[in-house]
């Protein structure tokens, strides 16, 4: 079957205000004075722990991969215990899910968050039952840019890759999409900023309700 598979952070949610307050929480914790912006820094935020945690120790003139790995457990603790406080999804995600579906395709997602922590947001956020698989940053040895996690999301949502593509908001995701030998469709609107064109993508949508026409071009 054909099949749609979403990046997570930036790409069907704004998870970045929750990712910043558990960074500034670490660096409250540490007695660092630098503190991430929730619209400054947004983009970092969504590229990982460890990215924004190095951004803070950096301003401090403090960065020390050490201290990174050392505080990034922390990190993931404190945005366990709060991790949908902040977290909205965007605008149209769900009713594109929907949309997708009724017109016969599968769906899921491919993050390169901790598979615990996406289950636990999904649920909160009452959504995870829409998806047909969630594949993580841990559920396998390897995580995205490796094709592996996306072709284990496109089987266990009950599709085949040769008639899928990935959606997403980062260079990661397209490299993944490269990986996997299938289209890429990447969001203008999330916080990562950037030239999407310049990756390339197969396509680029600047709202959710441009999604499903463009998944029928791509995949038939």
């Amino acid at each position: 079957m054909r099949t749609v598979i979403f990046d997570l952070d930036g790409t069907l949610a704004d998870t970045s205000g929750d990712l910043i307050a558990a960074a500034n929480h670490c660096f409250e914790r540490m007695g660092v004075t630098a503190r991430l912006d929730p619209s400054r820094d947004a983009g970092t935020a969504l590229k990982g722990g460890k990215a924004m945690l190095t951004l803070g120790l950096e301003r401090e003139g403090r960065m020390s991969a050490d201290l990174v790995e050392q505080w990034y457990p922390e990190l993931l603790g404190a945005y366990g215990e709060a991790l949908d406080v902040h977290t909205v999804m965007y605008p149209g995600a769900m009713a594109a899910v929907e949309a997708l579906k009724s017109s016969g395709m599968c769906v899921g997602i491919c993050t390169n968050k901790p598979e615990g922590l996406a289950q636990t947001l999904m649920t909160r956020l009452g959504v995870r039952d829409a998806f047909g698989s969630l594949v993580g940053a841990d559920t396998l040895a390897t995580r995205k840019p490796d094709a592996a996690p996306f072709v284990a999301a496109v089987e266990r949502a009950g599709g085949m890759v040769t008639r899928s593509c990935l959606i997403g908001d980062t260079v990661t995701d397209r490299d993944t999409a490269r990986a996997a030998k299938v289209p890429c469709v990447l969001v203008g609107f999330g916080p990562g900023g950037g030239d999407m064109a310049a990756l390339e993508p197969e396509a680029i949508i600047g709202h959710f309700d441009e999604l499903p026409e463009v998944a029928l071009q791509l995949l038939g």
